[in-house]
């Protein structure tokens, strides 16, 4: 129950508030469909996107959506995925990290506003961090924690077994974290980071 409560009301204004002061734009929606009617609404025609690996965006449909092909985006995975030998995959996704918006989630989000993501790769963070000049992520409110040690607990305790047995009985050796993002402030004036916070459990 400790990592997979909703956050009160009270709680989740004030870590919106504490989001904008950080210069990272909150959307407050009430379920998944509003998550993702807000997430293609965020996002351009034509614009080139890459999405990081995401129960969260698996569960709002937006995954579904992609592999659909029925959308007017460029996603920059398609082309990944398809690339089977292993260098030029490799190139190909360093190249992704370039993507005009980087989609994905995160892992904790601290009532001062800073958020968490954990990886094993690392590969979508360079997005995240810096060189995707639109960053949204869609996090459900369960996800909220006090601080950032809450935040690493959350994600030792809670998201790392979880996303283990997940990737286990896909027929993968298991998950590991690598590296941990913690993005405490957007101060670049060329880059828009938005997250959309949904008033249900989704993800990890």
């Amino acid at each position: 129950m400790k990592y997979t409560q909703l956050a009160n009301k009270e709680t989740i204004d004030k870590v919106m508030h504490a989001l904008r002061a950080r210069n990272i734009e909150p959307h407050f929606v009430e379920n998944k469909d509003a998550a993702l009617a807000t997430l293609k609404g965020l996002i351009p025609d034509g614009a080139t996107i890459m999405t990081g690996l995401s129960q969260t965006l698996e569960e709002i449909g937006f995954t579904a959506l992609l592999k659909s092909g029925n959308h007017k985006w460029i996603n920059l995975k398609d082309a990944l995925l398809a690339e089977k030998d292993p260098v030029k995959q490799l190139t190909l996704r360093k190249q992704s990290t370039l993507a005009g918006y980087a989609i994905g989630s995160v892992h904790a989000i601290t009532e001062d506003g800073q958020t968490l993501t954990a990886s094993g790769s690392g590969s979508q963070l360079p997005g995240y961090a810096y060189s995707s000049d639109n960053v949204i992520w869609v996090a459900g409110a369960h996800k909220i924690v006090k601080d950032v040690e809450e935040g690493l607990q959350r994600i030792r305790e809670h998201s790392l077994p979880l996303e283990d047995k997940r990737m286990k009985a896909a027929g993968y050796p298991g998950a590991a974290i690598g590296r941990i993002l913690i993005f405490s402030f957007e101060g670049m004036p060329n880059r828009k980071v938005r997250i959309i916070l949904v008033n249900e459990a989704l993800g990890f």
